[in-house]
């Protein structure tokens, strides 16, 4: 049995109409029958469950828990690998394994709650219907188009519920404030009818399995990159609202917030984590689709066009989401810099690319000098170890790599310093009479200088086409948080560098159980662990 139906439920435990009381009792009526049949019935879970009483079963948002028992509409019996527990069944959606459709069964919700069912009857309701593969891709189109109805009504609970009420509250909020608990999701909702709209279009309510909505993807895949913003203040959303939530009028409040619109009973930042939920769902939906679609059907190439380009955003974001992580370790290594001249590194960098220790010759002495270099996008910048203390450093100069032309030099008489040289390579200015010589001790050190240079060019040009930079209040906030941590009249306390912290940073691959809201780690490609930055520790210039 291969089909899977997913059905999602929403229950409000302060209105449940008798319609919905009844569409629920449908649906538990059917999994009973499912289990007492022996087929095998799980549930997605929507939320976080946890739990401190050790006959229930915590799991968080994205796991698949198998139903053992629905029989009680409020609490379920499941099962995740070793452990049964109760969970309530307000935080999953049903998915049911079986061959045959259950859309007739549940469009007639009043028989199933008629008592006894008969094998026979129930039979007749669940077939026959679709070859199994078209069926497959109705019910994939129909949850498609279901969660993203649910979805929308969802982020205007937010916005009307919630965000239009803080805002008549100006003795509790400010709009910085209420910026940094909602984010941009006001923008979210706007696209979000609009990509509704596209689907709705392209929608077929007669046949759904003839339905071809991957060209909507397509239409909006640069649009979704507004997710990006979401999920990057997430964080930030996340300590802001539990400050708030300390105070017992702010608790009162947004429970207010939340009856009066009649949302079901989840606290708001359980709320505020949806979009960062919505974002990575869209990828496994679409491969789901992909996989019961027929390369002969007219949607299959838009289909696959749209899986890869959502895999596509959810890698920027992943992207983004590490730059700005480490702009904060960019400004507290500047910061740990001796004798700093001139702008900020992040007034036009956000990433290092490489860094090491050359020799420099420059022009007119030539004369030789041992430098740690760091190649951030847009500039390279270069410092002197102290002679003493060599794990404090001295700032030297930068280069500006916008305008440098990097030139690989082969061994032997080099006209322009007329020295000889050995594994060197050449940085000339584009705009004036600069000119660097840069040496390094090793061959294969030297082709890893000469990658860097390329890294940072093709790390520039995406930056430019994707549309990526860092706001004047990142920056600001940045430095303001170096600034703290190396108080005025007290020694600087030398943290580690920089690049150790990309060492730690490296996005592993998707674990089977991983919870959806971990977005950033959703579409990140397996990468073999490099050695890199476990081969230049012995250069670390800052100690822990």
């Amino acid at each position: 049995m291969c089909i899977t139906i997913l059905i999602s439920l929403h229950i409000c435990t302060t209105t449940v109409t008798k319609t919905s009381d009844l569409h629920l009792g449908a649906i538990m009526k059917l999994a009973n029958v499912l289990i007492s049949d022996g087929s095998v019935v799980y549930a997605e879970a929507l939320w976080d469950h946890v739990t401190m009483d050790d006959q229930e079963l915590g799991f968080k948002a994205g796991d698949v828990i198998e139903v053992v028992d629905a029989t009680n509409k409020e609490w379920w019996w499941g099962r995740i690998m070793d452990s049964e527990g109760w969970f309530p069944a307000s935080f999953v959606r049903l998915r049911v394994n079986q061959d045959e459709p259950i859309d007739e069964y549940l469009a007639h919700p009043e028989e199933a709650q008629t008592g006894e069912e008969d094998p026979a009857s129930l039979g007749l309701l669940l077939g026959p219907g679709l070859p199994c593969k078209e069926q497959m891709r109705t019910n994939v189109i129909n949850e498609i188009m279901s969660t993203e109805r649910d979805y929308i009504k969802h982020l205007k609970d937010i916005c009307e519920g919630y965000i239009k009420q803080c805002r008549k509250r100006t003795d509790m909020f400010n709009e910085e404030q209420l910026r940094t608990i909602f984010g941009n999701i006001e923008d979210i909702y706007r696209f979000q009818r609009k990509f509704l709209k596209g689907l709705e279009k392209k929608f077929n309510k007669e046949q759904p399995h003839l339905s071809e909505i991957g060209c909507c993807f397509l239409e909006h895949q640069t649009d979704f990159q507004i997710y990006s913003e979401y999920c990057n203040n997430h964080p930030n959303a996340c300590v802001q609202l539990s400050k708030l939530m300390k105070v017992n009028k702010y608790v009162f409040f947004f429970e207010a917030c939340r009856l009066l619109q009649k949302m079901i009973d989840i606290s708001l930042d359980g709320f505020l984590l949806t979009p960062v939920q919505k974002i990575c769902k869209y990828p496994l939906q679409l491969a789901e689709l992909l996989k019961y679609t027929n390369p002969q059907h007219r949607d299959y190439k838009d289909v696959e066009a749209a899986l890869n380009a959502m895999k596509n955003v959810a890698r920027l974001i992943n992207e983004r989401k590490r730059r700005l992580e480490n702009i904060d370790k960019i400004a507290q290594w500047q910061s740990s810099i001796e004798d700093w001249e001139g702008e900020d590194v992040l007034s036009r960098s956000s990433d290092l690319i490489f860094s090491g220790e050359l020799t420099k010759l420059s022009q007119p002495q030539a004369k030789s000098q041992q430098r740690m270099f760091f190649l951030f996008d847009h500039q390279m910048v270069y410092c002197k170890k102290d002679l003493l203390r060599r794990d404090m450093l001295y700032y030297k100069g930068r280069m500006d790599m916008d305008h440098m032309e990097v030139i690989d030099m082969e061994d032997g008489k080099e006209k322009d310093f007329n020295i000889s040289v050995k594994n060197a390579l050449k940085l000339r200015s584009l705009a004036s009479d600069e000119v660097h010589l840069l040496c390094a001790k090793k061959p294969e050190q030297k082709q890893r200088w000469l990658r860097a240079f390329a890294d940072e060019r093709r790390q520039v040009q995406h930056d430019r086409e994707t549309g990526f930079s860092l706001t004047e209040v990142q920056k600001k906030q940045a430095m303001r948080n170096a600034c703290k941590s190396h108080p005025a009249g007290k020694p600087k306390v030398l943290t580690r560098p920089y690049y150790d912290f990309l060492l730690r940073q490296k996005h592993p691959s998707l674990p089977t159980a991983l919870p959806q809201q971990q977005v950033f780690m959703l579409a990140e490609p397996k990468r073999k662990t490099s050695t890199f930055w476990h081969n230049i520790g012995r250069l670390t210039p800052f100690k822990k």
